[in-house]
Parts: C-alpha cells; structure tokens; sequence
C-alpha cells in the first residue's frame, strides 16, 4: 500500500522507513478522529446545557405561575366588600354598597352594619361624660377614609330616630357631597362668610332624621372661617335643634383646622388605615390632639383584611382608647 503523495517516493523508502511512515500517518488519522469527537462531544454538552437551562426555566415559569394562581386565590378569598353605600334599596336603607372592595354578600353587609353600630355605642358611651353632642371625625393623612366613616356613623346614628347633622368642615378637600350626591354650590363656607342664610343652604333629610351641611366654596382662608365667631355661634344655635353633630374635619397631619374645634365639641374620633398609617403617623396624631388640651373618644380602624389566626373576616372595628 502507498503512503505517500507518489509512487516514485514510496519506491524509494527503505522498509524500516515506510514502516514509520505508515505509523505517523496512523497516529494522524487518530489525532484527527479524536478532535472531530471531541468536538461532537462538546456539541452535545452544550446542547445538554441549553435542554437542562430550557427546563429548569419552564419549571421556574411554571412554578412562578402557580404561585401567582395561590395569591390571586388567596385575594379572592380574603377581600372582603367594606364601606356600605347610600341609598334606599338595602334592608338598613344603605343601598349601593359605596367603596367596597371584592365580592360583597348579605353576610359582609351584615358584618359592616353591626361594626358601625358597635363603633356607635361606644361613641354615644364617650359622649355620655360630657354635655356636649358633638365630635369630630379626623386622620392623620387624606386618603384613609374619615369621609366614609363620618357619613357611615352619621346614618347609623339617624336610625335611632335621633336628629343628626353632619357637617363637611374640610374646606379644603370637601368629599361629603360626592358621597351622597349633593349640590354644593353653596354651604358652610358661604353660610359663614354671609353670602346665604343657613336655612337656604342645609340639606334636610337627605336620609331620615339626616341633615347634611356641604363644604360649600372653597376659601382662600379656610382656618380663618373656623375659628370665627360667626361659625362659633352657628354651632351653639344648632347644639340646641339636633341630638347629635358629626364634625368632618381635614387630617391633622396636613393642617390643623380639625383642631379648631375643640371648644365645640365633646371630642375626636381618629380613623387609622391598616397597611397605610404607620405608628409613628398614629402617636403623632395622639400628640397633635393632646397638645390642643383636647380629647381622644375612640379610634375606629379601616382597610382590615381577614385574619388567618383568628379565622374570623375583619372589618371596621372600634375600639376604645384610654
């Protein structure tokens, strides 16, 4: 057999050295064949690497899936409707269920209704030590719910056949009359700036045994109108015609004119909004009542989510503080 690139060459090689050609070019061929296997071999690892890192993330999808199936389930077994509405289709006369959330049920209502009318009792139990039948609603920050507390205690304290008037007195960022669809051209700011007469302005029996004095224009001073003596007066005269006078102030944490107040009223009920205001925002708020020589008559929490420890559904829950 020839090895070489001629027969000329290889006719002239010595046995000895054609038999160490033929070797050389053996142990090339087999050099070569283990590169080209080498190669298949790294191919195949590579494509190995690229089905095992495929499947660890189609796991990981899948997995991230089922996790966010468990917490969507989780949400929807666990939010609940609170806040009930304002109108005249429901049991209780509270009608469209106003700033719930989830899926609301006869049961929920139920648990909202029977909260407002625990936070109502130990209200009226505060109330019992002072002469005066007035407080005021108020936060620490816009946005945690005062509004709907206040509406909501008002029309749970007008079904004891008591005569109630609520009073928006956030001249500032007034929500009452969103909240029970009323006009509110005019209102407070304009009864105590003289522009109207009281009697052409309050909303009678918005609901039963309900009175409501709307925000009215905002000013340009709002504080200023608060604590005037026009203001001050108009509060004694209505002390005397209604049984209970619900105050919806401005958070204490952006302005002070809830406190204003304190020498009209008996004292402040605080709301506090789960996963919204921290302790640090509810000691300042303590403090901010404290320093005006005033007085804490409860604070009602909103926002509560279900407790799995308790296995109970959260709602609004009063609570006296001390």
């Amino acid at each position: 057999m020839a090895f070489g690139k001629n027969k000329d060459k290889d006719a002239a090689m010595t046995p000895s050295q054609r038999a160490e050609e033929e070797q050389m070019q053996f142990m090339a061929q087999i050099q070569q064949q283990a590169s080209y296997d080498e190669s298949e071999n790294a191919v195949e690892i590579e494509n190995t690497k690229k089905e095992e890192v495929s499947e660890q993330n189609q796991n990981t999808e899948t997995e991230v899936k089922k996790r966010k199936r468990k917490k969507k389930r989780r949400r929807r077994s666990s939010s609940y409707s609170y806040g009930y509405g304002y109108g005249y289709n429901y049991s209780y006369g509270y009608g469209y269920g106003y700033g719930g959330y989830g899926n609301s049920s006869d049961n929920s209502k139920f648990a909202i209704v029977e909260s407002y009318k625990a936070g109502r009792t130990n209200i009226m139990f505060s109330l019992s030590a002072s002469d005066k039948k007035c407080f005021a609603i108020t936060s620490f920050s816009k946005g945690e719910g005062k509004s709907t507390v206040a509406s909501n205690l008002a029309i749970s304290f007008s079904k004891m056949e008591k005569k109630i008037l609520l009073v928006d007195c956030d001249l500032r960022r007034p929500n009452v009359h969103n909240i029970f669809k009323l006009d509110n051209s005019n209102g407070l700011s304009n009864i105590i700036g003289k522009m109207v007469e009281y009697d052409d302005t309050v909303h009678k029996n918005v609901l039963e045994n309900l009175d409501i004095i709307t925000s009215g224009t905002i000013p340009p001073n709002p504080s200023e109108l608060m604590c005037s003596s026009t203001f001050v007066n108009l509060m004694k005269k209505l002390q005397e015609e209604y049984d209970y006078i619900i105050f919806d102030t401005p958070p204490i944490g952006v302005v002070t004119d809830a406190l204003l107040l304190k020498d009209l009223i008996a004292g402040y009920v605080l709301i506090v909004r789960e996963r919204s205001t921290t302790h640090k925002d509810l000691v300042k708020l303590l403090d901010g009542v404290k320093m005006a020589d005033s007085k804490v008559l409860g604070i009602i929490e909103v926002g509560c989510t279900g407790g799995k420890k308790r296995g109970k559904k959260k709602y609004y829950y009063y609570y006296q503080y001390y």
